[in-house]
């Protein structure tokens, strides 16, 4: 008789690659309620799905050691309400739900699991961490642990609509220590391959505790440099994409005008640098820093293998967006001033599936993007009468007020600057 589940194979030290996350699942060590899908398994991390349940608490809690989170939450007044969102449910602004996942873990002592929100969950000022059962720390899943998953969503801007099998956050796994990549080792990988597109005004990756990434208030030839969430809107349907009109959510920040973050407000806006994430690497910018002053960076902050590489680095570099709320006072921002830094992890494995199109990721090339349910407006010219024209562009930018030729003169300058990578790329593989 077959065994239920095949041998587990695990491959070396760092942070799991889809294959063996595959092989997770295929040995049992990740099961679910329903079939765990090919599509949720990515680069390196596994999608997972809230099941048809949800509770709105009065606080945020962790469930400690001594009881179970369920328990916890309905014990002492603190469960509000339960709601049904196996069809659809309404999440309200500043709401505080727990959500039990489909996915459940039976961990071997060697793997550990770190959670953090999907990229289009952070654009839209969703605020989620992992809760293990019997735990003393967000987003950790301890080596070894048994049990179910659950996840806090917090909406802070929009109202929501979620249901049964959607996809708010993902958890990575890991083997060994989990150490970042030191700084010779980047400087080293910055030399035989960038680590940010050049720019031939700020030379190559700037290297000090990660790679340190600017704020972009220039632009993209566009007129508009980020973007300033509304409040009392209508609510988000996640399952809708390219559906909802920019300017029903957002107001748009123009270049020239004074950046200031005003204290409780939602911004998006995007780095200078375009970053590459190498297949055998994964990076992780961290949500907040003590030296970008009193505000907030990144919601997710975990970058695939590939982002803005590709398979085989033909692609020279992609901006991070840039999720920012300003926590206790109104900050002024200026161009190219310092918001982050990147962390880089090592991979065990190069992973078969890598960042990018091929496996459905939505913003490999993304210059200032909104989330996926926003229209994307493509490049184009649309003749009105005699010379004039209107355009839109790509990314979820909107129509400027700039001129055609400016706008021309940047699509220009991008072709110019591919061209000119791919002859660096090739020039630093003739010296290597």
């Amino acid at each position: 008789m077959e065994p239920l589940f095949r041998e587990r194979k695990p491959t070396g030290e760092g942070i799991l690659p889809s294959q063996e996350i595959s092989d997770l699942v295929d040995t049992g060590i990740i099961s679910a309620d329903s079939v765990i899908t090919e599509d949720q398994i990515q680069p390196s991390s596994l999608d997972l799905r809230l099941s048809s349940e949800a509770y709105c608490i009065k606080a945020s809690f962790l469930p400690s050691r001594s009881t179970t989170l369920l328990n916890k939450a309905k014990s002492n007044g603190m469960l509000l309400s339960t709601i049904d969102i196996s069809a659809g449910a309404r999440l309200e602004p500043r709401g505080i739900y727990i959500i039990p996942l489909m996915e459940r873990l039976n961990l071997p002592s060697d793997v550990y699991g770190v959670a953090n929100p999907k990229s289009s969950t952070g654009r839209l000022d969703i605020f989620t961490r992992l809760i293990t059962e019997i735990g003393d720390e967000f987003e950790r899943v301890e080596r070894g642990y048994r049990g179910q998953l659950y996840i806090e969503v917090v909406p802070q801007t929009f109202p929501i609509i979620v249901r049964a099998g959607m996809k708010l956050n993902q958890l990575r796994f890991g083997r060994g220590k989990r150490g970042v990549v030191g700084e010779e080792r980047l400087k080293e990988l910055d030399q035989v391959d960038f680590l940010v597109q050049p720019d031939e005004e700020k030379g190559q990756a700037k290297i000090d505790r990660g790679l340190r990434l600017t704020v972009d208030l220039q632009g993209n030839g566009s007129g508009i440099i980020g973007y300033q969430a509304k409040k009392e809107t209508s609510p988000i349907d996640l399952d809708l994409i390219n559906h909802y009109e920019i300017d029903d959510f957002w107001i748009p920040l123009r270049k020239g005008a004074e950046c200031i973050l005003e204290r409780g407000e939602f911004y998006i806006l995007a780095s200078k640098q375009r970053i590459r994430i190498p297949p055998d690497l994964a990076a992780e910018m961290l949500p907040y820093d003590l030296s970008t002053q009193e505000f907030r960076v990144h919601y997710a902050g975990f970058f695939d293998p590939g982002f803005g590489y590709g398979e085989n680095g033909e692609i020279p570099g992609t901006r991070a967006v840039l999720e920012v709320r300003a926590s206790e006072m109104p900050i002024l921002l200026e161009d190219d001033q310092f918001v982050g830094r990147l962390n880089y992890y090592n991979m065990s494995e190069r992973p078969k599936k890598v960042y990018g199109g091929a496996i459905g990721s939505n913003y490999q090339t993304q210059g200032l993007a909104l989330s996926k349910q926003f229209k994307k407006e493509q490049f184009v010219s649309v003749s009105k009468s005699g010379s004039d024209s209107v355009r839109m562009y790509a990314d979820g930018v909107l129509p400027s007020t700039d001129s055609d030729d400016e706008a021309q003169e940047s699509s220009s300058k991008s072709s110019m600057a591919q061209m000119e990578f791919g002859q660096l790329v090739s020039a630093k593989a003739r010296e290597s």
